[in-house]
């Protein structure tokens, strides 16, 4: 009970909580919301975030405000010497340290330009013979099979083959859309004639599996940056579907749709090296090398000598760009 108030006494009014100010988003949430404000890939900010995180514990867990150019050439030096890191690594390295303190934390170091990077070695691709190619195709069966050819036949790199789109396909110009590919950049490539009829028979047992998922209250799939908001059925439609998924449904945290996700990539790198053991190749071939071996199937002999446009094969009649 309210205690009473005597005549003349005013009433006790409770005062109003102190206002708290929003506390400022962590460091390293700052750096997620700087990588996906430009809309960099999961990959980048994954590799970002690790460098990052490396970087603060070499020095002591200091944060990165009270560092320097010291400190940041000091780090590079220690992965170069000590870390025997690739130049790759190392200029990756630098790339995340240098988004840090440009993008994120908004400071200028000065002379950081100038700091010693590694350059990158200048290494032919593994090529295989025809033979080699289909010596290690033969050990392999079903959608592995498939996918290699593919990768093969049209040049496609690992992740562009896993996250092929029913709708990227065009069987009327033979021909295979790559969408956001290396760059963030699409391109046409061909689309084999042999592959097909494989091809069209591998679609209609995926669609048929769609039609069950439909069914079970699933036959969703993740829809790429706002295009679920603005079509807001696609991801249930064919056209939208994975060409290659995975067996197993999960549940979205986010909205609670149940989705397939495309075949992971690591599945199909296993698959492969253990067909190149069992084909006896004595070449360090991995999924990548089917695109290599793409380009120098398309132009014998030149595969040196392509034109570099985009960093990408994009195959045409007639015209090769890229590679």
């Amino acid at each position: 009970m309210e205690a009473p108030v005597s005549e003349g006494e005013s009433p006790q009014v409770p005062s109003p909580p102190p206002s708290q100010s929003p506390q400022p988003p962590l460091l390293f949430e700052r750096v997620r919301l700087a990588i996906r404000g430009r809309h960099y890939s999961p990959r980048t900010e994954k590799a970002y975030l690790g460098w990052i995180r490396r970087f603060i514990l070499f020095h002591g867990k200091r944060h990165p405000d009270v560092l320097g150019v010291p400190e940041v050439t000091a780090y590079l030096a220690h992965l170069a010497i000590a870390g025997h890191v690739s130049a790759s690594t190392q200029n990756q390295a630098f790339s995340a340290i240098l988004f840090l303190y440009r993008d994120v934390l908004g400071r200028e170091l000065a002379g950081l330009e100038d700091t010693p990077r590694a350059k990158r070695p200048i290494r032919l691709p593994l090529v295989l013979a025809r033979s080699e190619v289909q010596d290690v195709l033969r050990h392999l069966r079903g959608v592995p099979w498939l996918m290699c050819s593919l990768m093969y036949g049209s040049g496609l790199r690992l992740l562009e083959c896993c996250r092929l789109r029913v709708k990227d396909v065009d069987f009327h110009r033979a021909e295979i859309l790559v969408r956001d590919g290396k760059g963030r950049k699409d391109r046409v490539t061909i689309l084999p004639d042999r592959l097909v009829p494989v091809l069209r028979q591998h679609l209609e047992r995926v669609e048929r599996q769609h039609q069950r998922d439909l069914e079970g209250r699933a036959g969703y799939v993740a829809l790429p940056d706002a295009l679920a908001r603005k079509y807001p059925n696609a991801s249930r439609e064919w056209p939208w579907q994975w060409v290659f998924p995975a067996r197993r449904i999960y549940v979205d945290e986010a909205t609670g749709e149940r989705r397939r996700h495309h075949l992971h990539e690591s599945l199909l790198q296993r698959v492969f090296a253990e067909a190149v053991r069992a084909s006896g190749l004595s070449k360090p071939a991995t999924c990548h090398t089917l695109r290599h071996c793409a380009g120098s199937r398309i132009m014998p002999g030149e595969i040196a000598g392509m034109a570099k446009v985009g960093g990408s094969l994009a195959v045409r009649p007639g015209i090769i760009r890229g590679s």
